[in-house]
Protein backbone atom coordinates (compact mmCIF):
# COMPACT_ATOMS: atom_id res chain seq x y z
CA UNK A 1 0.00 0.00 0.00
CA UNK A 2 1.31 3.30 -0.75
CA UNK A 3 2.06 5.48 2.35
CA UNK A 4 -1.11 8.48 2.90
CA UNK A 5 0.37 10.04 5.07
CA UNK A 6 3.33 10.99 2.64
CA UNK A 7 0.55 11.19 -0.19
CA UNK A 8 -1.55 13.83 1.72
CA UNK A 9 1.77 15.48 2.43
CA UNK A 10 3.17 16.16 -0.64
CA UNK A 11 -0.03 17.09 -2.04
CA UNK A 12 -0.63 19.48 1.19
CA UNK A 13 -3.49 17.61 2.31
CA UNK A 14 -3.27 17.11 6.07
CA UNK A 15 -4.20 19.19 9.05
CA UNK A 16 -4.35 16.47 12.37
CA UNK A 17 -4.52 13.44 13.03
CA UNK A 18 -4.73 11.33 16.63
CA UNK A 19 -1.44 9.68 17.46
CA UNK A 20 -0.99 6.21 15.77
CA UNK A 21 -2.93 6.90 12.79
CA UNK A 22 -0.24 6.67 10.47
CA UNK A 23 0.82 3.69 12.14
CA UNK A 24 -2.43 2.16 11.27
CA UNK A 25 -2.61 3.00 7.70
CA UNK A 26 0.52 1.44 7.61
CA UNK A 27 0.14 -1.67 9.16
CA UNK A 28 -3.59 -2.98 7.65
CA UNK A 29 -6.02 -1.94 5.12
CA UNK A 30 -8.36 -0.02 6.89
CA UNK A 31 -12.17 1.24 6.35
CA UNK A 32 -12.33 5.04 6.31
CA UNK A 33 -15.25 7.23 6.07
CA UNK A 34 -16.51 11.22 5.43
CA UNK A 35 -19.96 12.31 6.06
CA UNK A 36 -21.90 14.59 3.83
CA UNK A 37 -24.84 16.61 4.89
CA UNK A 38 -27.89 16.62 2.08
CA UNK A 39 -28.31 20.25 2.59
CA UNK A 40 -28.69 21.06 -0.97
CA UNK A 41 -28.83 18.88 -4.13
CA UNK A 42 -25.70 19.02 -5.61
CA UNK A 43 -21.98 18.66 -4.20
CA UNK A 44 -19.99 21.69 -4.38
CA UNK A 45 -16.38 21.87 -5.22
CA UNK A 46 -15.99 22.67 -1.37
CA UNK A 47 -17.51 19.66 -0.70
CA UNK A 48 -15.00 18.02 -3.52
CA UNK A 49 -11.93 18.78 -1.92
CA UNK A 50 -13.27 16.18 0.77
CA UNK A 51 -14.38 14.05 -1.83
CA UNK A 52 -11.11 13.81 -3.17
CA UNK A 53 -9.43 12.73 0.28
CA UNK A 54 -11.10 9.96 0.03
CA UNK A 55 -10.32 9.14 -3.31
CA UNK A 56 -6.69 9.36 -2.43
CA UNK A 57 -7.34 7.02 0.16
CA UNK A 58 -9.11 4.81 -1.85
CA UNK A 59 -5.74 4.91 -4.46
CA UNK A 60 -3.40 4.18 -1.34
CA UNK A 61 -5.07 0.93 -0.55
CA UNK A 62 -7.56 1.61 1.74
CA UNK A 63 -11.40 1.49 1.65
CA UNK A 64 -13.62 4.34 1.87
CA UNK A 65 -16.99 4.80 2.93
CA UNK A 66 -19.31 7.30 1.97
CA UNK A 67 -21.67 8.45 5.10
CA UNK A 68 -24.81 10.40 3.58
CA UNK A 69 -26.67 12.13 6.32
CA UNK A 70 -30.45 11.30 6.08
CA UNK A 71 -30.34 11.60 9.66
CA UNK A 72 -27.75 14.17 10.28
CA UNK A 73 -29.34 16.49 7.21
CA UNK A 74 -32.37 16.62 9.55
CA UNK A 75 -30.65 18.38 12.70
CA UNK A 76 -28.18 20.51 11.16
CA UNK A 77 -24.34 20.73 11.75
CA UNK A 78 -23.60 23.77 13.31
CA UNK A 79 -19.81 24.09 12.77
CA UNK A 80 -18.94 27.26 11.26
CA UNK A 81 -22.30 28.35 11.11
CA UNK A 82 -23.27 31.79 13.09
CA UNK A 83 -26.90 30.83 12.86
CA UNK A 84 -29.11 28.43 13.08
CA UNK A 85 -29.89 26.51 9.86
CA UNK A 86 -33.58 26.20 8.33
CA UNK A 87 -34.62 22.54 8.99
CA UNK A 88 -35.36 20.45 5.97
CA UNK A 89 -38.15 18.33 5.30
CA UNK A 90 -38.22 14.64 4.37
CA UNK A 91 -39.23 14.97 1.13
CA UNK A 92 -36.69 17.57 0.71
CA UNK A 93 -33.55 15.71 2.06
CA UNK A 94 -34.48 12.38 -0.25
CA UNK A 95 -34.14 14.75 -3.42
CA UNK A 96 -31.28 16.05 -1.79
CA UNK A 97 -29.66 12.61 -0.97
CA UNK A 98 -30.41 11.08 -4.73
CA UNK A 99 -28.59 14.10 -6.37
CA UNK A 100 -25.18 13.76 -4.04
CA UNK A 101 -25.37 10.06 -4.85
CA UNK A 102 -25.51 10.01 -7.96
CA UNK A 103 -22.55 12.27 -8.13
CA UNK A 104 -20.59 10.53 -5.83
CA UNK A 105 -20.58 7.32 -7.26
CA UNK A 106 -18.69 9.07 -10.46
CA UNK A 107 -15.86 10.41 -8.24
CA UNK A 108 -15.09 6.82 -6.50
CA UNK A 109 -14.61 3.34 -7.24
CA UNK A 110 -17.68 1.13 -5.64
CA UNK A 111 -18.34 -2.44 -6.01
CA UNK A 112 -17.81 -5.74 -4.63
CA UNK A 113 -14.54 -4.81 -1.82
CA UNK A 114 -14.17 -0.72 -3.16
CA UNK A 115 -16.02 1.98 -2.05
CA UNK A 116 -19.68 1.59 -0.13
CA UNK A 117 -22.18 4.57 0.67
CA UNK A 118 -24.14 4.07 3.68
CA UNK A 119 -26.98 6.57 5.00
CA UNK A 120 -26.98 7.26 8.77
CA UNK A 121 -30.98 7.32 8.85
CA UNK A 122 -30.95 3.27 8.62
CA UNK A 123 -29.74 2.93 11.76
CA UNK A 124 -31.08 6.35 13.04
CA UNK A 125 -34.84 5.82 11.89
CA UNK A 126 -35.38 2.68 14.94
CA UNK A 127 -33.43 4.54 17.51
CA UNK A 128 -35.72 5.73 20.32
CA UNK A 129 -34.80 8.92 22.46
CA UNK A 130 -34.66 7.45 25.68
CA UNK A 131 -32.26 4.67 24.36
CA UNK A 132 -29.97 7.10 23.02
CA UNK A 133 -29.38 9.26 25.73
CA UNK A 134 -29.72 6.23 28.30
CA UNK A 135 -26.66 4.11 26.11
CA UNK A 136 -25.36 7.26 24.56
CA UNK A 137 -25.52 10.19 25.91
CA UNK A 138 -24.24 9.38 29.35
CA UNK A 139 -20.76 8.71 28.32
CA UNK A 140 -20.12 12.23 27.28
CA UNK A 141 -20.27 15.15 29.92
CA UNK A 142 -22.21 18.75 29.11
CA UNK A 143 -18.62 20.27 29.84
CA UNK A 144 -16.69 17.98 27.34
CA UNK A 145 -19.22 18.96 24.28
CA UNK A 146 -19.13 22.61 25.82
CA UNK A 147 -15.99 22.78 25.16
CA UNK A 148 -15.97 22.22 21.42
CA UNK A 149 -15.07 24.94 19.04
CA UNK A 150 -18.54 24.97 17.47
CA UNK A 151 -20.15 25.21 20.30
CA UNK A 152 -17.86 27.94 21.56
CA UNK A 153 -18.32 29.95 18.88
CA UNK A 154 -22.20 29.89 19.07
CA UNK A 155 -22.51 31.05 22.50
CA UNK A 156 -19.62 33.60 23.28
CA UNK A 157 -19.60 37.07 22.44
CA UNK A 158 -21.43 39.80 22.22
CA UNK A 159 -23.37 39.56 19.20
CA UNK A 160 -24.19 35.58 19.86
CA UNK A 161 -27.71 34.12 19.11
CA UNK A 162 -27.14 30.99 20.71
CA UNK A 163 -27.40 27.21 20.12
CA UNK A 164 -30.67 25.11 20.23
CA UNK A 165 -30.75 21.60 21.90
CA UNK A 166 -31.22 20.31 18.41
CA UNK A 167 -27.38 21.94 17.27
CA UNK A 168 -26.03 21.13 20.33
CA UNK A 169 -27.04 17.41 19.84
CA UNK A 170 -25.54 17.43 16.07
CA UNK A 171 -22.33 16.12 17.85
CA UNK A 172 -23.37 13.63 19.65
CA UNK A 173 -25.12 11.84 16.75
CA UNK A 174 -21.94 12.59 14.43
CA UNK A 175 -20.56 10.53 16.93
CA UNK A 176 -22.87 7.81 17.13
CA UNK A 177 -22.33 7.43 13.48
CA UNK A 178 -18.67 7.06 14.13
CA UNK A 179 -18.90 4.26 17.02
CA UNK A 180 -22.33 2.51 14.77
CA UNK A 181 -19.54 2.41 12.09
CA UNK A 182 -16.87 0.80 14.13
CA UNK A 183 -18.95 -1.33 15.97
CA UNK A 184 -20.98 -2.80 12.99
CA UNK A 185 -18.36 -2.49 10.11
CA UNK A 186 -15.15 -2.43 11.40
CA UNK A 187 -14.58 1.14 10.51
CA UNK A 188 -11.76 2.53 12.39
CA UNK A 189 -11.06 6.21 10.89
CA UNK A 190 -12.77 9.27 10.04
CA UNK A 191 -11.75 11.65 7.85
CA UNK A 192 -13.32 15.54 7.22
CA UNK A 193 -12.21 18.92 6.48
CA UNK A 194 -10.10 20.89 10.03
CA UNK A 195 -14.22 22.02 10.92
CA UNK A 196 -15.11 18.87 11.33
CA UNK A 197 -12.21 18.12 14.14
CA UNK A 198 -14.40 18.77 17.45
CA UNK A 199 -17.46 16.67 15.87
CA UNK A 200 -14.48 13.63 14.80
CA UNK A 201 -13.33 13.51 18.22
CA UNK A 202 -16.42 13.02 19.90
CA UNK A 203 -16.54 9.73 18.19
CA UNK A 204 -13.55 8.88 19.16
CA UNK A 205 -14.01 9.05 22.84
CA UNK A 206 -17.88 7.83 22.89
CA UNK A 207 -15.77 4.32 20.70
CA UNK A 208 -13.00 4.56 24.04
CA UNK A 209 -15.48 5.25 26.69
CA UNK A 210 -18.20 3.05 25.57
CA UNK A 211 -16.96 0.35 24.59
CA UNK A 212 -12.75 0.85 25.91
CA UNK A 213 -12.10 0.48 22.06
CA UNK A 214 -9.74 2.27 19.87
CA UNK A 215 -10.34 4.73 16.38
CA UNK A 216 -8.81 7.43 15.11
CA UNK A 217 -8.66 11.04 13.09
CA UNK A 218 -7.63 12.45 10.33
CA UNK A 219 -8.57 16.07 8.58
CA UNK A 220 -7.25 18.38 6.03
CA UNK A 221 -6.88 22.15 5.77
CA UNK A 222 -9.78 24.20 4.65
CA UNK A 223 -8.96 25.15 1.06
CA UNK A 224 -8.50 29.70 1.39
CA UNK A 225 -7.86 31.56 -2.08
CA UNK A 226 -4.78 33.77 -1.51
CA UNK A 227 -6.30 36.56 -2.32
CA UNK A 228 -8.92 36.45 0.62
CA UNK A 229 -11.92 35.26 -1.43
CA UNK A 230 -14.09 32.56 -0.46
CA UNK A 231 -12.53 29.21 -2.50
CA UNK A 232 -15.67 28.04 -4.19
CA UNK A 233 -17.78 31.22 -4.65
CA UNK A 234 -18.23 32.91 -8.38
CA UNK A 235 -20.04 35.88 -9.14
CA UNK A 236 -22.76 34.04 -9.63
CA UNK A 237 -22.98 32.29 -6.42
CA UNK A 238 -21.76 28.75 -5.28
CA UNK A 239 -19.49 26.70 -8.08
CA UNK A 240 -21.47 23.17 -8.33
CA UNK A 241 -20.97 19.89 -9.66
CA UNK A 242 -24.70 19.87 -10.91
CA UNK A 243 -24.50 21.31 -14.85
CA UNK A 244 -28.00 22.48 -13.99
CA UNK A 245 -26.77 24.74 -11.20
CA UNK A 246 -23.13 25.67 -12.80
CA UNK A 247 -22.42 25.30 -16.24
CA UNK A 248 -19.30 23.15 -17.15
CA UNK A 249 -18.14 26.50 -19.15
CA UNK A 250 -18.30 27.66 -15.85
CA UNK A 251 -17.21 25.55 -14.30
CA UNK A 252 -13.85 24.63 -16.38
CA UNK A 253 -13.29 28.93 -16.61
CA UNK A 254 -13.61 28.38 -12.83
CA UNK A 255 -10.29 26.74 -12.27
CA UNK A 256 -8.67 28.16 -15.70
CA UNK A 257 -8.84 31.24 -13.94
CA UNK A 258 -7.29 30.12 -10.45
CA UNK A 259 -4.39 32.55 -9.67
CA UNK A 260 -0.44 31.38 -9.77
CA UNK A 261 -0.84 31.65 -6.06
CA UNK A 262 -3.44 29.17 -5.68
CA UNK A 263 -3.03 26.69 -9.27
CA UNK A 264 0.15 24.82 -7.12
CA UNK A 265 -2.53 23.69 -4.11
CA UNK A 266 -5.51 23.04 -6.43
CA UNK A 267 -3.68 20.78 -9.22
CA UNK A 268 -2.30 18.72 -6.20
CA UNK A 269 -5.27 18.54 -4.18
CA UNK A 270 -8.04 17.78 -7.13
CA UNK A 271 -6.23 16.06 -9.84
CA UNK A 272 -5.15 12.05 -9.72
CA UNK A 273 -1.89 13.27 -11.21
CA UNK A 274 1.18 11.55 -9.79
CA UNK A 275 3.80 13.71 -7.67
CA UNK A 276 6.45 13.40 -10.66
CA UNK A 277 4.01 14.71 -13.25
CA UNK A 278 2.59 17.69 -11.22
CA UNK A 279 6.16 18.83 -9.94
CA UNK A 280 7.26 19.05 -13.78
CA UNK A 281 4.56 20.74 -14.86
CA UNK A 282 4.87 23.56 -11.85
CA UNK A 283 8.45 23.81 -13.64
CA UNK A 284 7.51 24.00 -17.39
CA UNK A 285 4.95 26.28 -15.73
CA UNK A 286 7.29 28.36 -13.63
CA UNK A 287 9.30 29.08 -16.64
CA UNK A 288 6.50 30.37 -18.77
CA UNK A 289 3.61 31.23 -16.37
CA UNK A 290 1.85 33.22 -19.73
CA UNK A 291 0.96 30.39 -21.47
CA UNK A 292 -1.05 28.82 -18.01
CA UNK A 293 0.06 25.55 -18.15
CA UNK A 294 -0.92 24.73 -14.32
CA UNK A 295 -4.08 26.10 -15.12
CA UNK A 296 -5.00 24.72 -18.45
CA UNK A 297 -4.24 20.94 -16.76
CA UNK A 298 -6.25 21.03 -14.11
CA UNK A 299 -9.67 22.54 -16.13
CA UNK A 300 -9.19 20.21 -18.47
CA UNK A 301 -8.83 17.01 -15.25
CA UNK A 302 -11.33 18.22 -13.58
CA UNK A 303 -14.24 19.43 -15.65
CA UNK A 304 -13.69 15.50 -17.70
CA UNK A 305 -14.29 14.28 -14.57
CA UNK A 306 -16.93 15.39 -13.33
CA UNK A 307 -19.01 16.86 -16.86
CA UNK A 308 -17.13 14.22 -18.92
CA UNK A 309 -14.64 15.07 -21.88
CA UNK A 310 -17.45 15.91 -24.62
CA UNK A 311 -17.80 18.59 -21.85
CA UNK A 312 -14.24 20.16 -22.00
CA UNK A 313 -14.44 20.06 -25.75
CA UNK A 314 -17.21 22.32 -25.63
CA UNK A 315 -15.89 24.15 -22.60
CA UNK A 316 -12.65 24.75 -24.70
CA UNK A 317 -14.37 25.59 -27.77
CA UNK A 318 -16.28 28.45 -25.91
CA UNK A 319 -13.42 29.66 -24.73
CA UNK A 320 -11.15 29.70 -27.92
CA UNK A 321 -14.33 31.93 -29.92
CA UNK A 322 -15.41 33.99 -27.16
CA UNK A 323 -11.58 35.15 -25.79
CA UNK A 324 -9.35 33.70 -28.17
CA UNK A 325 -9.04 33.38 -31.92
CA UNK A 326 -11.64 30.94 -32.57
CA UNK A 327 -13.21 31.20 -36.39
CA UNK A 328 -16.92 30.81 -37.78
CA UNK A 329 -15.52 26.90 -38.81
CA UNK A 330 -15.15 26.37 -35.05
CA UNK A 331 -18.93 27.25 -35.57
CA UNK A 332 -20.27 25.48 -37.62
CA UNK A 333 -18.63 21.72 -36.36
CA UNK A 334 -20.79 22.14 -33.27
CA UNK A 335 -23.78 20.73 -32.94
CA UNK A 336 -27.18 22.89 -31.90
CA UNK A 337 -26.73 21.14 -28.42
CA UNK A 338 -23.44 21.96 -27.89
CA UNK A 339 -23.53 25.80 -29.50
CA UNK A 340 -26.30 26.39 -26.42
CA UNK A 341 -24.12 24.83 -24.08
CA UNK A 342 -21.18 27.11 -25.43
CA UNK A 343 -22.98 30.69 -25.46
CA UNK A 344 -25.61 29.81 -22.88
CA UNK A 345 -23.41 28.39 -20.45
CA UNK A 346 -20.74 31.11 -20.96
CA UNK A 347 -23.73 33.39 -19.81
CA UNK A 348 -23.91 34.75 -23.56
CA UNK A 349 -27.71 36.72 -23.96
CA UNK A 350 -29.97 35.34 -26.51
CA UNK A 351 -32.11 37.49 -28.82
CA UNK A 352 -34.90 36.03 -31.10
CA UNK A 353 -35.63 37.33 -34.02
CA UNK A 354 -38.60 36.09 -36.50
CA UNK A 355 -37.04 34.31 -39.59
CA UNK A 356 -39.26 35.88 -42.30
CA UNK A 357 -37.45 39.28 -41.07
CA UNK A 358 -34.39 37.85 -41.85
CA UNK A 359 -35.41 36.41 -44.91
CA UNK A 360 -36.51 40.04 -45.88
CA UNK A 361 -33.03 41.44 -44.49
CA UNK A 362 -32.78 43.08 -41.15
CA UNK A 363 -29.94 45.95 -41.17
CA UNK A 364 -26.66 45.87 -38.91
CA UNK A 365 -27.62 48.88 -36.85
CA UNK A 366 -31.49 47.27 -36.00
CA UNK A 367 -29.98 44.48 -35.40
CA UNK A 368 -27.68 45.50 -32.86
CA UNK A 369 -29.88 48.16 -31.00
CA UNK A 370 -33.29 46.70 -31.33
CA UNK A 371 -33.26 43.31 -31.51
CA UNK A 372 -29.72 42.56 -29.80
CA UNK A 373 -29.53 45.24 -27.49
CA UNK A 374 -25.72 45.81 -27.88
CA UNK A 375 -25.92 49.09 -28.58
CA UNK A 376 -28.31 51.64 -26.93
CA UNK A 377 -29.69 53.64 -29.57
CA UNK A 378 -29.44 53.79 -33.22
CA UNK A 379 -27.38 56.10 -33.00
CA UNK A 380 -24.63 54.34 -31.11
CA UNK A 381 -24.96 51.36 -33.28
CA UNK A 382 -23.85 53.50 -36.44
CA UNK A 383 -20.95 54.95 -34.39
CA UNK A 384 -20.21 51.38 -33.42
CA UNK A 385 -19.95 50.39 -36.82
CA UNK A 386 -18.75 53.10 -38.20
CA UNK A 387 -15.42 52.33 -35.87
CA UNK A 388 -15.02 48.96 -36.97
CA UNK A 389 -16.13 47.78 -33.26
CA UNK A 390 -18.80 45.36 -34.28
CA UNK A 391 -18.90 42.07 -35.37
CA UNK A 392 -21.28 39.05 -36.86
CA UNK A 393 -20.19 35.62 -36.63
CA UNK A 394 -16.62 36.58 -35.58
CA UNK A 395 -16.33 38.70 -38.75
CA UNK A 396 -16.29 42.84 -38.72
CA UNK A 397 -18.98 44.91 -39.82
CA UNK A 398 -18.40 48.45 -40.48
CA UNK A 399 -20.77 49.43 -43.50
CA UNK A 400 -23.88 50.93 -41.66
CA UNK A 401 -25.66 50.28 -44.40
CA UNK A 402 -24.97 46.61 -43.86
CA UNK A 403 -28.04 44.07 -44.31
CA UNK A 404 -27.96 40.41 -42.56
CA UNK A 405 -29.89 37.55 -43.73
CA UNK A 406 -30.78 33.90 -43.51
CA UNK A 407 -27.66 33.54 -45.58
CA UNK A 408 -25.60 34.44 -42.98
CA UNK A 409 -27.52 31.90 -40.11
CA UNK A 410 -24.93 29.48 -38.38
CA UNK A 411 -26.23 25.94 -39.26
CA UNK A 412 -29.40 27.84 -40.08
CA UNK A 413 -30.30 29.13 -36.78
CA UNK A 414 -27.68 31.52 -35.54
CA UNK A 415 -25.78 34.68 -35.29
CA UNK A 416 -23.28 35.64 -33.17
CA UNK A 417 -22.97 39.32 -32.40
CA UNK A 418 -19.73 41.07 -30.69
CA UNK A 419 -19.03 44.12 -29.75
CA UNK A 420 -15.61 45.00 -28.71
CA UNK A 421 -13.70 42.45 -27.40
CA UNK A 422 -16.10 40.74 -24.29
CA UNK A 423 -19.64 41.79 -25.11
CA UNK A 424 -21.86 39.14 -26.41
CA UNK A 425 -25.39 38.70 -28.40
CA UNK A 426 -26.88 35.01 -29.67
CA UNK A 427 -29.36 36.08 -31.89
CA UNK A 428 -31.77 33.07 -32.39
CA UNK A 429 -33.94 33.14 -35.79
CA UNK A 430 -37.26 31.73 -34.92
Amino acid sequence: MTNFFEELTWRRMLSDSIPGTEALLQKERVSGYIGFDPTADSLGVGNLAVVMLLRHFQECGHQPIVLVGGATGMVGDPSGKSAERNLLTREVLEANLAGQRKQLEKLLDFGPGGAELVNNYDWFKDLGFLDFIRDTGKHLTVNYMMAKDSVKRRISGDDREGMSFTEFTYQLIQGYDFWWLWKNKGVKLQMGGSDQWGNITTGTELIRRREGGEAFALTMPLIKKADGTKFGKTESGNLWLDPARTSPYEFYQFWLNASDEDVGGFVRIFTRLDRATIEGLEQEHAAAPQNRLLQKTLAKDITARIHGQHNVEVALAATDVLFGKGAIEQLKALTEEQFVQVFVGAGVQVAEVPRDALSAGVSAIDLFSTHAKLASSKGEARKLLEGNALSVNKAKVSDVKAIIGVDQLINGRYLLLQKGKKDYCLVKAV
